[in-house]
């Protein structure tokens, strides 16, 4: 400690940790009583079972409505079938980008002692 200036203390590896911890903690409180002023307890409750399926669907709708209400997009709360119908305008331009298909191939086993 003799070599630091006076008033300055150590860092210890714990501090920045806790610090960001801590900020992580209020930014998740934040962002989930924001999701709770824009949802309605309906919406609320598919979001979070989306949520249990998929965390990361879960956090791109939760983006997309965040910027929605920072913009003014969104007049009232979000109900439960205009949440469907943005999860239905966000798989049809998913699969716009995304261009591979996917197929299903069934392979039949045949028999030793089939004919074919």
């Amino acid at each position: 400690m003799e070599g630091l200036p006076q008033g300055l203390k150590p860092q210890t590896p714990a501090e920045p940790n806790a610090e960001q911890e801590a900020q992580r903690a209020a930014q998740e409180a934040m962002r989930r009583d924001m999701i709770a002023t824009i949802l309605d307890t309906t919406a609320r409750e598919r979001l979070s079972r989306i949520a249990l399926v998929s965390p990361e669907r879960s956090q791109q709708i939760e983006a997309v409505l965040l910027r929605m209400a920072q913009t003014g997009q969104l007049r009232g709360k979000v109900t439960e079938s205009q949440l469907i119908d943005l999860l239905e305008q966000m798989e049809d331009a998913q699969s716009k980008t995304n261009t591979k298909k996917t197929t299903i191939v069934y392979q039949r086993r045949r028999d030793f002692d089939d004919d074919d």
